[in-house]
């Protein structure tokens, strides 16, 4: 059975960011996906969170045609990623607004917590947010996610 996970928003942007400071586990993350060791699972509101962040992104870097540059890579992720039932519909509305009742995060992220859950796959986040701190332990326990951060020789955010 292959690994299955759900990237956040953040995770993306470190992949396209070759200074990003966890650009490295990214990319083999990525390497690893496009190998075909791990399902991987994008909920809509990242892919548009995606483009929004890689827009700027390339904007700021001067790089010409941002806009293109970043519909073409939701477009890629998009064709990278599982698409099921899982991906869509009232149980993954249900079970992202339990999760933000429950955890008061950010909406993309209680999405990518969600779709975690209902495809029993691990989500992928870049770094324990402030806003996760507080909830961690919960978190852990219920999600079991991965960072980023805990792939580098970078100063984690929060404590294991």
């Amino acid at each position: 059975m292959k690994t299955r996970a759900v990237l956040d928003t953040g995770v993306i942007i470190e992949y396209i960011d070759n200074k990003g400071p966890f650009h490295e586990p990214a990319l083999v993350l990525f390497d690893t996906i496009m190998e075909g060791k791990v399902e991987v699972h994008i909920p809509n509101p990242v892919l548009a969170e995606a483009f929004y962040v890689s827009y700027n992104l390339y904007r700021s870097l001067r790089m010409p045609k941002p806009a293109v540059r970043a519909r073409l890579l939701v477009e890629w992720l998009y064709r990278l990623a599982s698409h099921s039932n899982l991906d869509n519909g009232v149980n993954l509305a249900l079970e992202t607004s339990r999760t933000m009742q429950k955890y008061k995060l950010a909406l993309t992220d209680c999405y990518v917590l969600a779709l975690s859950k209902i495809a029993g796959a691990r989500p992928i986040f870049r770094r324990r947010e402030q806003e996760m701190l507080k909830h961690l332990k919960d978190l852990e326990r219920e999600y079991r996610p991965l960072f980023l951060e805990d792939y580098t020789d970078n100063e984690p955010t929060g404590s294991r």
